[in-house]
């Protein structure tokens, strides 16, 4: 407990000292005890920066970003739910940077001494400097033996002790937002211990390498033979919770237009391609690479889109992904009662509801669109604007199908950079249109109902049961269905019993302090 009031009053005066609490506080006026609590915790006779020529919203992102890796992560998973922060900083924390100094090659080199042992580590030569140092970990550019073949790798490393520094932090944050939970009852709502428990879930496997391993290798046997994209190969024996190696990419960034057009690359084809790919992962194979934005997506020579970076993935069922298909497919079309019909099969929205007032209500958001020119219409927004209107017919909130209406966002922006004319809708719906024909179809019915998860074991015979938790981490992080999975709620409650434990003690301690000066005085 002692720990933790240490670590909460140097967080404290971290916020305090950035000005981070008085910018959140002109966005939501936080209650006068929240405030007064935060002005304890932060006190300091140290002069506050001066931050009158920023935003608040950009100085809460940039707050978070000096803070370290605890609070880029939390950043980074609140951009996901605009549901507790609102849709505008939500959307400024989406602009996180996750970069951090690097750690030394001397620490480098004994971290893969140490998970990979001194054999492996032999087969490995021409270890590089740093290329990329992220918040959890960085990435060295390699050779390695593979049978008779040197292959080009990237190794990515842990950083030293980071899961220490991050479950210490953690933990001091759980026991801060049960302290507000306590002291204001309209905090309860945001269930902010919840809020914390998930990030130190989602976080905690994410800092086991195997878990991405396991979801780049799923991405990689779903694209295997899709034309125009690739995923590098995984190197399983050089491969441990803190060591990731996966083939070299050698490509260009695709954020760098002007080098691509230098390598007589269509970039109109590529933006197309983008698009498509993004969609037959969500629809076709209900597994998506869920942060493609420019810094995770590179160009080969010969035009293929190379993707990096399988931290953060989604899923999505067949039923989610039948209702994505029909209603982007039905506002094609333009055909309103079709998507109201399909709400309402999905059992989204409650049956007493008027069909032709919510087709009413749908047609309100495809018209003023469809009103613009079709190049500048977002598939992205259009679903964003879609979950405003079916929440007020009391549509449960799908946290899975938000993060992949996120991710469309940006994938329509990198398309659109490439190609400013780069029509979504005609490039959708060919995608769609297959795919909704192939699941008509009896005989792919009876198929897909035979089908189980045993096929995503199939393609991981080396690690099925890190698959299985793969599995789990996405559900979670795209789901967050915390409330159904006894072992995580489970977990979050023994948590909560040890905040309660720690609050009790505190509050003892105060009570024990407060007799004895009235004693002494």
């Amino acid at each position: 407990m002692i720990k933790n009031l240490y670590l909460i009053f140097k967080i404290g005066r971290k916020l305090a000292e950035s000005n981070m609490i008085d910018s959140f506080s002109k966005i939501y006026k936080p209650p006068l005890l929240i405030k007064i609590l935060f002005d304890i915790l932060g006190f300091s006779f140290k002069k506050k920066q001066n931050l009158n020529t920023q935003k608040p919203k950009e100085n809460i992102r940039n707050s978070l970003q000096k803070m370290g890796t605890t609070f880029i992560k939390l950043g980074q998973f609140l951009a996901t739910r605009p549901d507790i922060v609102g849709d505008e900083l939500a959307e400024e924390l989406s602009k996180l940077q996750d970069k951090l100094p690097e750690f030394s090659m001397i620490e480098a080199e004994n971290q893969i001494k140490k998970e990979l042992g001194e054999t492996n580590f032999k087969n490995i030569s021409n270890l590089s400097k740093p290329v990329a140092a992220a918040s959890i970990a960085q990435v060295h550019f390699a050779d390695i033996n593979d049978g008779e073949i040197k292959k080009g790798v990237a190794i990515k490393i842990l950083r030293p002790n980071i899961e220490k520094i991050f479950l210490e932090e953690i933990n001091a944050l759980m026991f801060l937002a049960s302290i507000v939970e306590s002291l204001v009852k309209k905090t309860r709502r945001l269930r902010l211990t919840r809020v914390v428990h998930l990030l130190k879930e989602i976080t905690s496997i994410e800092m086991d390498l195997r878990f991405e391993a396991a979801a780049a290798n799923e991405l990689y046997e779903n694209t295997k033979n899709d034309i125009g994209f690739k995923v590098p190969k995984i190197y399983w024996n050089y491969t441990s919770k803190k060591i990731l190696t996966l083939d070299r990419i050698e490509a260009i960034p695709i954020r760098e237009v002007t080098k691509i057009k230098e390598e007589n690359i269509d970039l109109k084809k590529i933006s197309k391609n983008l698009i498509q790919q993004f969609l037959k992962q969500a629809v076709r194979d209900g597994f998506f690479h869920a942060d493609m934005h420019q810094g995770n997506l590179f160009v080969n020579k010969q035009g293929d889109i190379v993707a990096v970076d399988f931290g953060i993935m989604g899923r999505l069922d067949i039923a989610n992904r039948m209702y994505l298909a029909e209603i982007l497919y039905g506002f094609i079309k333009r055909d309103y009662k079709k998507v109201a019909e399909v709400h309402f099969v999905a059992g989204l929205v409650p049956d007493t509801t008027s069909k032709d007032e919510f087709a009413q209500a749908l047609r309100s958001v495809g018209e003023p669109i469809f009103g613009q020119s079709i190049k500048d219409i977002s598939g992205g927004k259009l679903l964003s604007q879609l979950f405003e209107i079916t929440e007020k017919f009391n549509m449960e909130t799908q946290p899975q199908l938000l993060l992949l209406q996120k991710t469309m966002v940006v994938v329509e922006g990198v398309a659109r950079r490439l190609n400013p004319e780069t029509n979504i809708w005609n490039d959708s719906r060919p995608v769609l249109e297959n795919w909704l024909k192939e699941v008509s179809d009896p005989i792919n019915k009876l198929n897909q109902t035979i089908s189980s998860t045993s096929e995503i074991l199939k393609k991981l015979p080396e690690l099925p049961h890190i698959m299985e938790k793969a599995n789990k981490l996405i559900t979670l992080l795209a789901a967050e269905k915390t409330k159904k999975n006894n072992i995580n709620n489970s977990s979050f409650h023994e948590d909560e019993l040890k905040v309660k434990m720690q609050k009790n003690r505190l509050f003892s301690g105060i009570l024990i302090l407060v007799i004895l000066l009235l004693l002494l005085f």
